[in-house]
């Protein structure tokens, strides 16, 4: 018998498909999983509503649960509440870390409006003295950064609240 403990486990195989030592549950994407008779519902909510992921996140996760003989799946899609980089999960932090993208900082984001980027520690040295190169990096909800001590390239995953 499928329960939604075991669809919630099934979920963990699913990899973000824009950072892929990510689950979608480290993520925070997944808000809900419900189960009624054979039909398994999972809601997701985007990191940002025009993520152009979604729908092969959605693909994923149908995939997914068909490997395991279960193919009465729909996934939702909500925007409200919005999703927030508080949703990444410890362990989402720690893997952003160790493949070299620095997770967000617990504050808003409000810097750039004042000209004074976030100070981000490199997820490589650990140093604080970085500097933002672009606002923008490989991905919208990313900014790029360098550190100025070892020198390397990274990406910052913005902070969203």
């Amino acid at each position: 018998m499928v329960n939604e403990s075991v669809i919630w486990n099934y979920l963990t195989e699913v990899a973000d498909p824009e950072i892929p030592v990510l689950t979608i549950l480290d993520l925070g994407i997944v808000r809900k999983v419900s189960i009624e008779g054979d039909h398994v519902q999972v809601t997701i909510t985007p990191t940002y509503s025009g993520c152009p992921a979604m729908k092969l996140i959605e693909d994923e996760i149908i995939a997914k649960l068909r490997e395991y003989k279960i193919d009465n799946v729909d996934v939702d899609l909500v925007l409200s509440p919005a999703w927030s980089t508080d949703w990444i999960s410890e362990e989402g932090r720690d893997k952003l870390r160790e493949y070299g993208i620095a997770p967000p900082e617990d504050e808003v984001d409000k810097s750039v409006l004042f000209s004074e980027p976030t100070v981000v520690p490199c997820p490589k040295c650990q140093s604080r003295n970085t500097r933002m190169i672009s606002l923008f990096g490989s991905t919208a909800c990313k900014a790029q950064y360098q550190c100025n001590e070892c020198l390397e390239p990274f990406d910052y995953f913005k902070c969203l609240k």
